[in-house]
């Protein structure tokens, strides 16, 4: 049985020790800590992973870029819609999270202590994140999980790697099969994530009583509806690009939308979204280049979910991050998460990093494990909105400047 298929039994048997936890006073203490043993156990996994698959999937996709330059056209257009769907996810998110405050119920304030000490120094500026960038040394950086400049060796790296051509080709296919080993530890570390939850879930109704699922309705109520925000700015956009056939697509790809939010998978509707394109009217040329690139940068329902977690998290344990501070890490959300997009369970892996960087415990993120599943639903489907509505646009946009230039 596939581990997420366990997430909730899982999650309602964390419930149920919970509570029998939490009503017996000699039995809370030893099951809080053999829990912490276990959550611990599955961060130490989450962040040995955190390097090597930032450095090989970012490398091999940059490395790769040079099969574009046929078609650089295409490519600019649809990078450049990519880009701003991100920021405005990640913003609407932003301002979203700060308006509904859904972590501030949580009081985990007083966890702060016990979690596992924050990394030494100053507070992050915009300015020590600049200096921050550059690496002094790339196995410096990967032994200490220094995901911004790992992004930023990756992203020079693999340019030249482009640039070289046939000369490295053997480096490439050397990085394409670090990539793929590291998807699948991926999925081997994400195997122990039921374990995970039952113990989050024992631990926090441990310690705080059956009442913060409460909590947990609220996030997801609001997130929900952050995400039905975000569907509708898209779908306004589409309208006012492409007209009144923008309802057409939305009827068209209706199963490609209910498939992402069952399975919680959008890749699973990619086959059934490619075919209901073309039915709408797409060239195949645009539809077959646009969706694989969108599939990679522009997981708008994802970008949004991230930004919600990193500062619900903060929120929970009481920690508030400026604006500065906001902004900054948007923008290392924006980067980081192409590296990694595809990889199973990938926004765990960007937020535990996300974390880390702004020094908030990374134990934070065992509170979303048991309601992620869920959550991953709506994500996936506006992430196949999101992507048909750029193919959609794009191929208008291509098959207006044809029309131009016969002109």
């Amino acid at each position: 049985m596939k581990a997420s298929r366990l997430i909730l039994p899982a999650l309602l048997l964390g419930i149920v020790l919970g509570v029998l936890f939490h009503s017996d006073e000699a039995w809370t203490a030893t099951a809080v800590s053999i829990c912490a043993v276990i959550t611990d156990i599955f961060l130490r996994l989450i962040k040995m992973i955190i390097a090597p698959l930032v450095l090989s999937t970012l490398v091999m996709g940059i490395a790769k870029l040079d099969d574009l330059q046929s078609v650089g056209r295409i490519a600019g257009r649809s990078l450049l819609w990519f880009l701003g769907a991100s920021v405005f996810s990640l913003l609407l998110g932003m301002a979203l999270v700060n308006s509904f405050q859904p972590g501030a119920a949580l009081h985990l304030s007083e966890l702060v202590d016990k979690a596992s000490p924050p990394a030494s120094g100053p507070p992050l500026t915009l300015a020590g994140f600049i200096s921050h960038l550059v690496p002094r040394s790339i196995f410096e950086s990967l032994s200490q999980n220094e995901i911004l400049q790992i992004v930023v060796f990756s992203l020079f790296f693999g340019a030249a790697c482009a640039s070289l051509g046939a000369k490295a080709a053997s480096v490439v296919q050397f990085m394409e099969s670090l990539a793929d080993i590291m998807l699948k530890m991926t999925q081997y570390v994400m195997g122990f994530a039921p374990l995970a939850v039952m113990a989050a879930i024992t631990s926090v109704i441990a310690q705080h009583g059956i009442g913060i699922i409460g909590n947990y309705g609220t996030f997801m109520l609001e997130f929900y509806l952050a995400l039905l925000l975000l569907c509708l700015s898209i779908t306004a956009a589409g309208r006012f690009l492409l007209g009144p056939s923008v309802y057409q697509l939305l009827g068209m790809i209706r199963e490609p939308l209910i498939l992402a939010l069952g399975t919680a998978s959008s890749e699973s509707a990619f086959p059934k979204l490619l075919e209901q394109l073309k039915k709408f009217g797409c060239n195949e040329r645009v539809s077959g280049m646009v969706l694989p690139l969108g599939y990679s940068f522009n997981l708008d329902g994802s970008m949004m979910y991230m930004t919600f977690a990193v500062i619900f998290i903060a929120q929970a344990y009481g920690i508030t991050m400026p604006l500065h501070d906001q902004l900054v890490m948007l923008l290392m959300l924006l980067v980081t998460s192409k590296g990694i997009a595809g990889v199973p369970r990938a926004s765990l892996v960007v937020i535990s990093a996300t974390l880390a960087t702004f020094h908030i415990p990374e134990e934070g993120i065992v509170l979303l494990l048991g309601i992620d599943q869920l959550l991953d639903m709506g994500r996936s489907a506006t992430n196949v909105l999101g992507n048909s509505m750029a193919v959609a646009v794009i191929d208008r946009w291509e098959k207006t400047a044809m029309y131009n230039a016969r002109e």
